[in-house]
């Protein structure tokens, strides 16, 4: 081993650590804009964008068949149902003076608390764990596939079923302003 490996460490990223700070910036910012901007179908596009930088950062974890769950049931499914809930309902398309109520500076500070919160959480458990991106990959896809449809099967079926009264909700909604507007 050469002195250079044996001292690696915090001050000395490799280049996986260094692109998977990048990405988590730019999903950053993409969470953010998210929920800061006051259109909603802008809203939706910056999901995208957060979701799918997530996928990546799977990716760099090297957990292939997480990243591809992440892009084919959250990027494409629940944004497109997101979209398609929008559309039905014929949400505004530019800005909506309804999307803010006007607690921004609540609503800032408790996000604040929960994120410091949270990294102070994860920092503490897991202070001295290091993975090793370069040795092998430690889960295969059989072994994520077991644990997910084992463990987690309730919460992806109880998420289905609230998208899809969700979609229904879009529907009645939908319908019930066409009757209004008919009325008139």
């Amino acid at each position: 081993m050469t002195l250079a490996a044996q001292a690696h460490g915090f001050l000395s990223p490799t280049g996986v650590e260094i692109a998977f700070l990048l990405v988590g910036l730019v999903t950053l910012a993409a969470a953010v804009l998210t929920v800061s901007t006051r259109q909603l179908v802008h809203a939706a596009l910056w999901l995208v964008v957060a979701l799918g930088g997530l996928a990546v950062e799977y990716l760099l974890l090297t957990a292939e068949f997480i990243a591809w769950v992440q892009v084919l049931i959250y990027v494409g499914s629940v944004v497109v149902l997101l979209l398609f809930g929008l559309m039905l309902t014929k949400a505004p398309i530019g800005r909506s003076p309804d999307a803010d109520s006007g607690n921004r500076l609540p609503a800032l500070a408790v996000a604040g608390v929960a994120a410091a919160t949270l990294v102070w959480v994860v920092a503490d458990a897991f202070r001295t764990t290091w993975i090793d991106l370069s040795g092998a990959v430690q889960g295969t896809t059989k072994v994520s596939g077991e644990s997910l449809f084992r463990y987690w099967v309730l919460p992806f079926e109880a998420l289905s079923v609230l998208l899809l009264a969700a979609l229904v909700g879009a529907i009645v909604l939908s319908r019930l302003r066409r009757k209004k507007e008919g009325e008139r």
